[in-house]
């Protein structure tokens, strides 16, 4: 299907060329999943954009072969290509902000590909974008077409690109980290998707990620990249389960494993006054009707949630997308207004304080937002971006701000050097580590991180996640960090709060909610991670969960369903020392 041979690819021209693809190869046959992984910049990307001859306008093909179907696409252009993308070749995206207009509704991006390659009128395109919407499982998807992209969550608007892409039913896909923005439930749906298609109509995947997991449990080939060079391939059961390069051994390596410790172990400081607490917090959106005549409906993000959090203590949030996790951080930021309950900072409600205390607040409380372009000022160097909230800290002097910033670059894996740079030249981890940067320069309280390393690379991610570690245990930093990558969670957190539909369902210590389970819905993220397990010495192998969750206390039911009736509505009830989990009157 496809047949990529010695190709080279390279930013500039002359001596000073830059060199991203160094003579890469590769092959794709008809119903196959083909691995694709390597380190941030080390080219994956860019082999993706070539196919379709959608690289940067700096760079270009300097040598080698691109063919489709036996037909050399290098030789293509204009109409022809055209008519390939889309029809015969579809590509999903890494970041879904920057692939959907934020000026056309859903509906109509959805149908704009339908409508160049097919003869289909309106009412079928409509139809068929409905069902490719539920086979994602995106809630209400008829009233998404009538939507704006900025009024879904990221993990949302990964779905719907996705949903777009298949509805072409292409023959070779290529899928630039098509499942990081969304949580474990979802992923496993969506390359459930990816299967089916590849069964029906023998269709090739190109499946560029980190996420080796992932690779051994759906890919039947990988190729491993290096620096723009090929440095293993094969078969995965041979390639992962043996690796013979070093590189691919360190990216094994730096797969993330819950600590030696327990959780009596965390560096958490147990408190008579948390340094967070969130009592009966309620965010309520209203949702647009399709009819102006027709009353908005009132949607519940965060529905009497309560928790909190301890000076040093990790305490993440999952669930799956559009659960309200993103909401209930931006509530505590007073990003978004709450609708009831209370939040306490130092025991001060920060809804009661005044301008003045809530700018001094600012510098305590900071977030690591989720799409790491979307919230970078593309008009702004890197320097410029990360010394930003020292404006918070008037006793700085240039000099002491210059140091400071450059000190975070390298904590954070950055060349002190780019500075100058502007967030367009950055791969989408780069970028995501700028956003880290940002977040701690001012040497916080609590950190909200949102999906903070979602888009990098595992040997990247791994060194993050120490860094996080390292700075908690020196400056005493609080983390609430919401994550779908239960492998991060486990590494990092002291305690887990799962979030379904706006409501906490199980809070407790880590080892409890990964050991013992109470809730059903807790199980079935645990059952649907996919995760390699082993060394170099034994090999790694592939471990399926299969976690069955123990029947609910005496008198209490698994049932979530409640009609709004404060009687029915679910309780936590306490299944362990610290471990609580929602169950309905029996």
């Amino acid at each position: 299907m496809l047949s990529i041979d010695d190709l080279s690819i390279a930013f500039g021209g002359g001596p000073d060329a830059s060199v991203v693809v160094d003579r890469a190869s590769l092959e794709l046959r008809s119903g196959e999943i083909h691995g694709l992984v390597g380190e941030s910049g080390s080219g994956k990307t860019m082999i993706a954009r070539s196919i379709l001859d959608l690289l940067p306008p700096d760079a270009r093909i300097t040598g080698g072969s691109i063919r489709f179907k036996g037909r050399e696409l290098r030789a293509l252009g204009g109409p022809p290509m055209r008519a390939l993308r889309g029809s015969e070749i579809g590509m999903v995206f890494q970041e879904p902000m920057m692939s959907l207009n934020p000026a056309l509704k859903i509906g109509r991006q959805m149908a704009e590909a339908m409508r160049l390659h097919t003869q289909r009128d309106e009412s079928a395109i409509r139809r068929q974008s409905i069902e490719m919407l539920e086979r994602v499982r995106m809630p209400d998807p008829a009233r998404c077409l009538e939507r704006y992209p900025h009024e879904f969550s990221g993990g949302m608007r990964q779905r719907i690109m996705l949903a777009s892409v298949l509805m072409l039913r292409p023959a070779l896909l290529l899928a630039d980290e098509p499942t990081t923005a969304l949580d474990v439930l979802i992923q496993k749906d969506v390359l459930e998707i990816m299967l089916e298609v590849v069964r029906d109509l023998q269709t090739a995947v190109l499946l560029i990620t980190h996420d080796l997991g992932l690779v051994a449990k759906y890919a039947q080939q990988v190729t491993v990249l290096q620096r723009g060079q090929v440095v293993e391939h094969g078969a995965v059961a041979d390639v992962l389960a043996f690796p013979q390069h070093a590189y691919t051994g360190q990216l094994l390596a730096a797969l993330p494993r819950r600590s030696g410790g327990t959780a009596e172990d965390s560096p958490a400081v147990e408190s008579s006054r948390p340094l967070v607490e969130v009592e009966n917090l309620e965010v309520v959106f209203s949702r647009p009707s399709i009819l102006p005549w027709v009353r908005k409906q009132p949607v519940r993000a965060v529905d009497g949630v309560n928790f909190t959090i301890q000076p040093r203590e990790t305490l993440a949030v999952v669930g799956e997308s559009g659960s309200g996790k993103t909401t209930l951080g931006r509530a505590i930021l007073k990003l978004v207004d709450k609708s009831g309950g209370e939040i306490r900072v130092d025991g001060r409600d920060i809804h009661a304080l005044g301008s003045a205390a809530t700018r001094r607040l600012r510098r305590d409380l900071q977030i690591i937002f989720q799409d790491p372009y979307s919230s970078l000022d593309p008009r702004k160097r890197i320097g410029q971006i990360v010394g930003e909230g020292l404006r918070l800290l008037p006793d700085l002097t240039g000099q002491e701000r210059t140091e400071r910033v450059h000190q975070m670059l390298e904590a954070v894996g950055i060349d002190p050097g780019w500075s100058q740079r502007f967030p367009h030249e950055l791969s989408g981890g780069q970028r995501q580590r700028i956003g880290i940067a940002r977040a701690i320069v001012t040497r916080p309280r609590l950190v909200v991180a949102d999906e903070a390393v979602s888009a990098l690379d595992l040997t990247v991610q791994a060194q993050v996640l120490a860094l996080l570690q390292d700075l908690q245990t020196h400056f005493g930093f609080s983390y609430l960090f919401i994550a779908h990558d239960l492998g991060v969670v486990e590494q990092i957190a002291d305690r887990i709060l799962v979030m379904y539909r706006g409501q906490v369902v199980e809070i407790g210590r880590r080892d409890d909610i990964f050991d013992h389970p109470r809730h059903p819905y807790t199980c079935s993220l645990l059952n649907a991670v996919p995760e390699l397990g082993g060394d170099a010495g034994s090999g790694y192998r592939l471990i399926q969960h299969a976690v069955a969750c123990p029947s609910p206390p005496a008198g209490w039911a698994d049932d979530q369903r409640y009609r709004g009736r404060a009687d029915a509505r679910p309780q936590l009830v306490e299944v362990g020392p610290g471990h609580f989990a929602a169950f309905s009157a029996g």
